[in-house]
């Protein structure tokens, strides 16, 4: 038949970028951004554009695996090994209880449209409170706990509308992320410097020279972890100099005079002294922050990271509510969603209160006085809930699209809490770090070989951009959808999974059509509806600009103000500025960064990918270096309080001194002096969730590590 092209979207990570992909006899033989597409216009990035690499390699399973008595790995046909999975499933829980079942959702599993809803979906049903996903490992604060300060129903403001814009440890260059007001993670670097044309004035603070930082008309180099003392000096600043919006303010926002308080101790030379800041910086950032009229302070995994980040995140939702930066009466809202079911109507008030956490009848794990956030439990409680006996001890594992041993903190512990398990699943199509630790591994299809929606992607989308793609080219061996696996798994057990529109039928597998239906019913068009017309548009994307939410007035029987004194805050700053930076005896601090060539733990066995960034460099500062008689490519040894990695060292005057900067989600757990230079060391294995952890999400400290270095 010769190659025939078509349109879809990447689902590498979550930007989902509008692609050509040529097919000639069912396989992918070369992609490319897709020109046309209105929103992307062409772009892609280096790890999208490996994805006819990602579908044949040689070193793709084609096949399940599943050990056998004498712990060899078998290949099995997929409905045996999900019969397999099934029967140890019923008898754990026969054996333990429900609890005894875990789930864990990972980044790759998120960019399968349907792979989030059908784990939690199976989860629910098995009636185990112990699902996870990524979202605890590296930004609980912005999704569980801002809410409780309160949410406006109309939303921030767009970036396309921006005059001003903060990024806080953001580089969406490189990482293809913001959160919502942020620059939407398509062909960013382009749309930053085109607002630029139009008057935007961008800035950025972040311990390194990112790329974004390069675009930014001031950069702060903020010591890591210190971001609250940035962030309340220019609270400060805005307060002393009244630059916040007062008419907004006073119908909506309580608490503000103890947050006036809180950060009156934070004068420009106590906050920049803290931050490691400029003061006139400083300053300059707050007049130009507040002194636009529309535009959204944003924050990157980074922050949170480093320590302190439900702070962080309340002083980032103080300065986008003093400064009113939402959306109001009569403007189209700032996220459509054509795919998502909104959680209330689109108006010009605060929300109700939503508490996503600490309520009465969420799920308590058995450490740290930890619990659930909203359905999931943190991730940093499951290596104990593995590895300590008593009731609902945690005996068997899925894993969808993760990488546990070499994602999770405390990198040495999570391998025995692995091996410790009765059974462990993995759902992967490569040998992952975490694969060779199962017990059972299931082979998945790939992208360009199953149906997806844009549902992940639409939360940067400005306009009713929805898109359905048909599964393009042909899937090799005996693999399934993930959703089919979970779905075979639940049926096999003979319980019933549910999704917001209803039952799911398990008699009979449902389409993933019908699956996606029922995952996302109520929402603005169906996917049914959205593929019909897909397919008269000749697999292109649909907006629906006719149907685009606008922001209705305010509801006068509702009268919900922002709460800026709600739980701990913010005493919290208080406590926060009582105590000295951080500090334990280690001359280094390591942060971290993203890669160009992998997304998280993603893109190691891809070998374009791996021939561009084949380790995981040790970024120092070459003043650094040359104190301590380090040479480029010398090998070195990072040790922090609780393990030791290995790294490859560079120099880069980007970083401030006194700092390493490694990718975090790196590598492999064998990594080691002998193979660094190929493998790349994981900065994971360096934390511990056991001792700096956020007391609300229980994240752990995985920037801003107290490290030490000396030649290996």
């Amino acid at each position: 038949m010769g190659v025939q092209t078509h349109r879809t979207f990447c689902r590498f990570c979550h930007a989902n970028c509008a692609m050509l992909v040529d097919i000639e006899d069912g396989k992918v033989k070369a992609v490319r951004g897709d020109p046309d597409d209105p929103e992307y216009g062409g772009y892609t990035c280096m790890k999208g554009r490996e994805l006819p690499d990602s579908h044949n390699s040689e070193d793709r399973l084609h096949m399940s695996l599943v050990r056998d008595e004498q712990g060899k790995f078998q290949s099995t046909p997929m409905q045996d090994a999900l019969a397999h999975v099934s029967d140890e499933f019923r008898r754990i829980i026969d054996k333990h209880g429900p609890d005894s079942i875990a789930l864990f959702m990972g980044s790759g599993g998120y960019q399968n449209s349907s792979a989030m809803m059908a784990t939690l979906s199976l989860a629910q049903a098995i009636g185990t409170k112990h699902f996870f996903t990524s979202v605890t490992l590296d930004q609980p604060a912005k999704v569980f706990t801002t809410e409780r300060y309160g949410k406006w129903m109309g939303g921030v403001n767009n970036f396309s509308d921006a005059d001003v814009a903060l990024f806080i440890g953001n580089n969406p260059i490189v990482s293809h992320y913001a959160p919502v007001g942020g620059v939407p993670p398509f062909s960013p670097s382009k749309r930053i410097r085109d607002r630029q044309k139009d008057g935007l004035k961008l800035i950025v603070a972040d311990p390194r020279l990112a790329e974004v930082g390069q675009l930014a008309d001031i950069y702060l180099p903020v010591k890591p972890g210190e971001d609250p003392a940035l962030l309340a000096g220019m609270l400060n600043v805005i307060f002393e100099e009244e630059l916040y919006d007062r008419n907004f303010v006073a119908a909506h926002v309580d608490g503000l005079d103890e947050l006036r308080e809180a950060v009156a101790a934070f004068t420009p030379d106590v906050a920049a002294q803290r931050a490691g800041v400029e003061k006139d910086q400083l300053v300059a950032a707050a007049r130009m922050f507040a002194g636009g009229s529309q535009g959204c302070a944003v924050t990157g995994t980074g922050p949170e990271m480093a320590g302190n980040g439900t702070l962080t995140e309340y002083l980032v939702t103080c300065l986008n509510t003093v400064c009113a930066r939402f959306k109001q009466e009569g403007e189209k809202c700032g996220v459509p969603g054509v795919f998502t079911v909104q959680m209330g109507e689109r108006r010009a008030q605060v929300a109700p209160p939503a508490p996503l956490f600490g309520v009465d009848g969420m799920a308590k794990s058995r450490f740290r006085g930890l619990g659930q956030l909203l359905f999931e439990m943190p991730c940093n409680v499951m290596a104990d809930e593995i590895l300590t006996p008593g009731e609902g001890q945690i005996r068997a594992l899925i894993s969808v699209g993760g990488n546990p041993e070499v994602g999770f903190p405390n990198q040495l512990k999570m391998r025995r809490a692995l091996d410790d398990l009765e059974l462990f699943v993995q759902i992967d199509p490569w040998m992952s770090a975490s694969a060779k630790r199962a017990d059972v591994v299931l082979a998945p299809k790939q992208c360009l070989e199953r149906e997806d929606i844009t549902n992940l992607s639409e939360w940067w989308h400005e306009r009713a951009y929805a898109r359905y793609t048909e599964a393009l080219a042909e899937a090799p061996g005996d693999v399934i959808d993930e959703f089919e696996m979970l779905w075979q798994i639940g049926s096999n057990l003979g319980v019933q999974m549910q999704l917001p529109g209803g039952d799911v039928p398990m008699d009979k597998r449902p389409t993933k059509e019908e699956f996606l239906d029922l995952m996302v019913a109520g929402c603005i068009v169906p996917p049914s509806t959205v593929r019909e017309d897909a397919q008269q548009a000749g697999g292109a994307a649909v907006i629906y600009d006719d149907l685009h939410p606008v922001i209705k007035a305010a509801d006068p029987e509702q009268h919900y103000r922002f709460q800026l004194a709600a739980g701990g805050m913010p005493k919290q700053l208080e406590k926060y500025g009582a105590d000295e930076a951080r500090t334990a005896g280690f001359d280094f601090k390591l942060i971290s960064r993203r890669s160009k060539a992998r997304f998280n733990s993603i893109g190691q066995p891809l070998k374009k990918l791996g021939k561009k960034i084949t380790t995981n460099p040790a970024y120092i500062h070459p003043e650094d270096m040359a104190a301590r008689e380090i040479k480029d490519g010398d090998v070195i040894e990072i040790s922090s309080p609780h393990a030791s990695i290995h790294g490859v060292a560079q120099g880069s005057d980007r970083v401030r001194r006194g700092l390493i900067s490694m990718a975090h989600a790196f590598g492999d757990s064998e990594a080691g002096k002998h193979n660094v230079r190929e493998m790349g060391g994981s900065t994971n294995r360096l934390t511990s969730e056991e001792v700096d952890y956020d007391p609300i999400t229980g994240q752990a400290l995985q920037s801003a590590i107290p490290v030490k270095i000396e030649a290996a």
